[in-house]
């Protein structure tokens, strides 16, 4: 039994040029189902994102919330929660879970990535923030990031938001460690006021 109960994925919809990349999400979801940690996601059912829900799924989780919005569509199982945007779809995911974990993907992978962190900065939530560095595919953000340091646009305390390895076990393993070491700006209840309406 793992620390948390629901994990929020972001992850590519396509499956990426190279087999490691499956690979890894298959391992993640695994993993989640070792674990036994419920799913939150996009609602996505092809790419990474499929392969990871899948597997989860199969492995009989209780398999929690697809958070969507009116511009996904797809085959999803399990509770969906029906978002009106894009920003609420994003709060729903971020309220309803314990940790946050990014596999490779693209622009929109990294921009909720990003979001999440800068929520965490901003005292939003102190929940963990994982990146599955797979095959060194995230090596020049992570580089990024640390030259966001050292030129004084990322203090080195907010720098420890973002957990990262190479194996998802590795992974949810220094997330379950995680101790949120950043100065916090703003209240936690700021995320909560986000609407959001449920369709059964």
């Amino acid at each position: 039994m793992g620390k948390f109960k629901k994990v929020c994925v972001f992850c590519g919809s396509n499956s990426g040029n190279r087999k490691i990349y499956s690979d890894a999400a298959l391992d993640l979801g695994r993993e989640l189902v070792e674990r036994k940690m419920d799913l939150i996601y996009g609602g996505g059912s092809v790419g990474l994102m499929g392969l990871v829900s899948q597997t989860v799924y199969d492995g009989g989780c209780s398999f929690g919330t697809y958070v969507i919005d009116h511009q996904i569509s797809g085959h999803t199982v399990g509770e969906v929660l029906i978002a009106s945007d894009m920003h609420e779809r994003k709060a729903e995911m971020a309220r309803r879970s314990d940790a946050f974990i990014a596999l490779p993907g693209g622009y929109g992978t990294m921009e909720e990535l990003l979001e999440m962190i800068t929520w965490s900065q901003l005292g939003i939530h102190d929940k963990p923030v994982g990146l599955l560095n797979v095959d060194g595919y995230y090596d020049f953000l992570l580089a990024l990031f640390d030259k966001g340091v050292e030129d004084g646009f990322v203090k080195p305390s907010d720098r420890t938001i973002v957990v990262s390895a190479n194996t998802p076990r590795e992974l949810i393993q220094r997330m379950e460690e995680y101790i949120p070491l950043h100065d916090q700006v703003a209240s936690s209840n700021s995320w909560k006021e986000a609407p959001g309406k449920r369709n059964t």
